[in-house]
């Protein structure tokens, strides 16, 4: 039914039409807050899932760095004796292996790449074992260095094949998977300001169609000039809708939120007054 005319298919009373503007601005306003939140809740999450992946990649890097300190002992001390299959590896390499297992571990809290990503960490971590193994045991150092430090098989194409080559590799392929992980979670609607402005703009500009409607009514009917309090509703409105845009991350801090949300309250008392002392010139029943 159109605003400007009731039931019967009569025009409607301006104060009616009033009425149904007023329900428009403030519905705008209400909608703008739930956006609000709704950004701040999701966007949060994805950022605090990107941070512990960061996190992850961290640790992942420190655990190579640790594979290869563990290989360099290793070689260090077959070098010095030239029986490390009988005195053992060294407190250098056991301290190192022990720092990848670690890593290893903490690195599954921010793992972003799923069951594969899971499935991987455990075949690394499996490799590790080896290596312990191998180094302890009859086979002696070389084998170890070498479950370390190979290198990886190459397709038909020439490429790398993940997880084909010994420890430090291994470390550097899963880095790789959770980095690409990473990107898709930045890549999330929730984090990218060039799609949330049509998200926000779209209840924004149709309160301003709203407001320009009523400032129509109230100077054709009523011979006044719309209030102000239209206008700084709209502005407050739009203020909090351009800085959720602006940046996806600020509606989920504390100080941006506390500000936000009373103004988008301020917004909806704001629209209210606005359309109060034209109405309040009729006293008849809502048709």
């Amino acid at each position: 039914m159109p605003w400007g005319r009731n039931r019967s298919g009569r025009r409607a009373h301006p104060v009616v039409v009033l009425r149904r503007l007023r329900v428009g601005v403030l519905s705008m306003v209400a909608l703008t807050a739930l956006l609000y939140l709704l950004v701040a809740n999701r966007a949060g999450e994805q950022m605090a899932a990107a941070d512990r992946t960061r996190q992850a990649i961290d640790n992942l890097t420190a655990a190579r760095e640790a594979a290869v300190q563990a290989k360099d002992e290793l070689t260090k001390a077959e070098e010095a004796t030239g029986e490390v299959d009988l005195i053992g590896a060294g407190t250098g390499f056991a301290n190192a292996t022990t720092s990848v297992s670690t890593l290893l571990t903490s690195a599954t809290k921010g793992n972003a790449a799923g069951e594969q990503g899971l499935h991987h960490i455990q075949f690394v971590q499996g490799q590790l074992t080896t290596c312990l193994q191998l180094a302890n045991g009859p086979q002696g150092a070389s084998a170890a260095i070498a479950a370390v430090e190979d290198g990886p098989e190459r397709d038909d194409a020439g490429r790398d094949v993940r997880f084909t080559g010994g420890l430090i590799e291994s470390l550097e392929d899963l880095r790789e998977i959770e980095t690409l992980a990473l990107e898709e979670q930045l890549r999330s609607l929730w984090l990218n300001p060039y799609l949330l402005w049509p998200l926000f703009l779209t209840p924004v500009a149709v309160m301003l169609l709203l407001a320009c409607a009523t400032g129509h009514v109230v100077a054709r009917h009523f011979r006044q000039y719309p209030s102000p309090a239209l206008g700084l509703a709209l502005l407050a409105t739009a203020s909090v809708a351009v800085t959720a845009c602006s940046d996806p991350l600020l509606p989920g801090r504390g100080w941006v939120m506390a500000i936000a949300l009373p103004l988008l309250v301020a917004a909806g008392g704001l629209g209210y007054v606005a359309y109060r002392p034209r109405i309040d010139e009729y006293r008849f029943p809502h048709p």
